[in-house]
């Protein structure tokens, strides 16, 4: 018969089981997690800066 596993979730980063009540399994983890929102924050600033450019782009020359 198969055996009962605890409830258990995984680490957002490396896959690691981890309790139920954490999200990341180690200090490495949590700076890895902390510098992919970091890059992630940036990119959307530029994606927002770079439509904003096109449409000002767009505009001016209607005026």
């Amino acid at each position: 018969m198969a055996e009962k596993v605890a409830q258990h979730t995984h680490c957002q980063i490396c896959g690691k089981t981890i309790p139920i009540s954490e999200n990341l399994c180690s200090d490495e983890c949590k700076q890895k997690y902390q510098s992919m929102i970091k890059k992630r924050k940036m990119l959307m600033y530029i994606m927002y800066g770079l439509i904003f450019v096109i449409l000002i782009m767009f505009l001016l020359p209607s005026l």
